[in-house]
């Protein structure tokens, strides 16, 4: 895999920040499931389309798609984490989850969360990994400090909670209880 430049990095950010969370600072209007004409896109950004091309090949949390729709136009969208601010549906069917999910947080956020469960806060759903290492890489990027809780995704599911998955594997749910949740690692 090639590494994306710093540009290309700051391309992906501002790609993220109008796709997830404020597309009329660029000018764009999302449609109802998140997808903008790719290129739209570029124009208002004022990027190559081979720099788009990389940042959505290379981005390390597969955090974009790309779509061509009936009508033949190219669409591009935020595979999650969109802010709630942004009005979306991504139209992921609701899917059965593996018995365990996890999340990589900062320890300063464990006792909030064993107290209150995890909420999306300002997004639409909570967010989690299907593995330890994800999670932990996840949770890493707010503190060197993390730690990695387990979701009793199976027995919330039986409990009647949904869960998606979206392109890139993460998985979504709307919120989960605490007492669904454990510590399973924590960093030394």
């Amino acid at each position: 895999m090639t590494a994306l430049s710093r540009d290309q990095v700051r391309l992906s950010r501002r790609m993220s920040l109008v796709l997830r969370h404020r597309p009329e600072v660029a000018g764009l209007i999302l449609d109802a499931g998140g997808w903008v004409p790719v290129a739209d896109l570029l124009a208002a950004l004022r990027m190559s389309r081979t720099d788009l091309d990389a940042v959505v090949a290379f981005n390390d949390k597969s955090r974009f798609a790309v779509s061509v729709g009936a009508d033949g136009v190219e669409r591009i969208r935020a595979s999650q984490g969109h802010s709630r601010r942004v009005s979306v549906d991504l139209g992921l069917p609701p899917v059965e989850p593996p018995v365990n999910l996890y999340h990589g947080t900062p320890r300063a956020n464990l006792e909030s969360i064993m107290r209150d469960g995890l909420r999306p806060r300002g997004r639409h759903h909570v967010h989690l990994s299907g593995d330890v290492p994800t999670a932990l890489a996840v949770g890493r990027r707010r503190s060197a400090d993390v730690v990695v809780l387990t979701v009793a995704a199976g027995a919330m599911a039986a409990a009647g909670h949904v869960f998606h998955r979206s392109a890139n594997g993460v998985w979504l749910t709307s919120v989960v209880p605490p007492s669904h949740i454990t510590v399973k690692r924590t960093n030394p």
